[in-house]
């Protein structure tokens, strides 16, 4: 195929000051995000101090408070050695007591609320912030790839064109999975370590109350609240990479995943296997491990099924993997729009593409649907 060079060479400076102007304009959106985002974290930091100081006042005006009660209810008891005027007085102070816990109160409704809008807010700016900079990695990659030798752009085109786009798909793949990682932990280990903190503080205050019957019981929960942590620590480092799969094997992991995975959605799953099983590569097991992963996440967010198959076969040079469930179905002819519904089976269908393998779809509308994957055990020796 033939290339005028200098048309070439106008089409890519053209496209490349085009995504230069919309970098500058990206990075322009990033900085406020991150700007907001640092004002947003401030302000939660000074309510959530705010909050804590406002409950230590409430706990010693309602301590206060009681005792002004039992001053009162003395005084009021005993005409003899007291006058009118103490009464008045004590009932003053309980009085004024009542009204002080009252207006705390009200202020530490308001905070806690003001606390959760704030936490909310910080969140959506957060994922706007995690947006703008995937856009923007996208970006320095484009541009990377438009700033190459023009001279060598028909070579490009014509040798390494599928090599670099598939270098993109694994580096942003990356990007989004280090981001995934991060979510996981600031949204689960992150907030229950944090909500420890918050709980060690409350039972200080027991001790200093001498309130140790709740003090027992507070520790019992936060006991309760650390294995929590540590089961969400042990989900974390499960995804990242189970280690049953090199110890195991494929199928004994898969069985462990689908078994928990049957429990946390309930949607009975079943897994059979044919042929003769024996272990693959490190990677290729790594590889079915997360396409079967990907087909029962899609099931879960999408298929509304009850029912789920998955069936691994082993043949000579080829492995199949069928996950077939009897869910609502789908539009095959909606699947290449990249909407969130079919996200993650065009991820899938990415990830089978980069293992040479081939992926079908076979799906009705109210009648379920089934994932159909074939890949090839010897990948690897044919690349070497």
């Amino acid at each position: 195929m033939d290339f005028q060079a200098e048309a070439i060479d106008r089409v890519i400076k053209n496209a490349i000051e085009v995504v230069e102007n919309s970098k500058l304009q990206m990075f322009e959106i990033l900085e406020s995000a991150r700007d907001e985002l640092n004002a947003l974290n401030q302000e939660l930091q000074f309510v959530v101090k705010e909050t804590v100081d406002t409950l230590k006042k409430v706990d010693l005006l309602e301590l206060s408070y009681r005792r002004s009660r039992i001053r009162l209810t003395e005084v009021s008891r005993d005409f003899v050695r007291y006058k009118e005027e103490d009464i008045r007085q004590a009932y003053e102070k309980a009085t004024q007591l009542q009204l002080d816990v009252m207006i705390y109160r009200e202020k530490e409704m308001y905070l806690k609320a003001r606390r959760d809008e704030l936490q909310i807010r910080t969140r959506n700016v957060e994922n706007s912030v995690e947006r703008a900079e995937i856009i923007g990695s996208q970006m320095s990659v484009v541009m990377e790839y438009l700033s190459g030798e023009i001279s060598q752009v028909g070579r490009i085109i014509e040798t390494a064109k599928n090599r670099q786009l598939i270098g993109l798909k694994i580096i942003l793949a990356q990007e989004e999975e280090r981001k995934r990682i991060a979510r996981e932990i600031h949204d689960g280990p992150a907030q229950l370590l944090a909500n420890l903190v918050l709980r060690t503080e409350i039972v200080e205050r027991m001790l200093v109350k001498q309130e140790f019957k709740m003090v027992q019981d507070e520790i019992v929960d936060l006991k309760g609240q650390v294995r929590a942590s540590l089961e969400e620590i042990r989900k974390v480092i499960f995804n990242l990479r189970p280690m049953a799969l090199d110890d195991l094997g494929l199928i004994p992991t898969l069985r462990k995943y689908i078994y928990d995975f049957e429990e946390k959605v309930r949607v009975r799953t079943l897994l059979e296997t044919r042929g003769k099983e024996h272990r693959l590569s490190s990677a290729m097991e790594a590889a079915i491990y997360r396409l079967v992963q990907e087909a029962l996440t899609n099931v879960a967010k999408h298929a509304q099924a009850s029912y789920v198959v998955v069936e691994i076969t082993y043949q000579a040079q080829m492995v199949k993997i069928v996950v077939q469930d009897n869910g609502c179905g789908l539009r095959l002819d909606q699947l290449e729009k990249k909407s969130k519904d079919h996200f993650g089976i065009i991820g899938m269908r990415e990830r089978v593409e980069l293992l040479d393998g081939r992926m079908e779809i076979d799906s009705v509308l109210n009648d379920g649907t089934k994932v159909i994957i074939h890949i090839p055990t010897n990948v690897d020796k044919r690349k070497e």
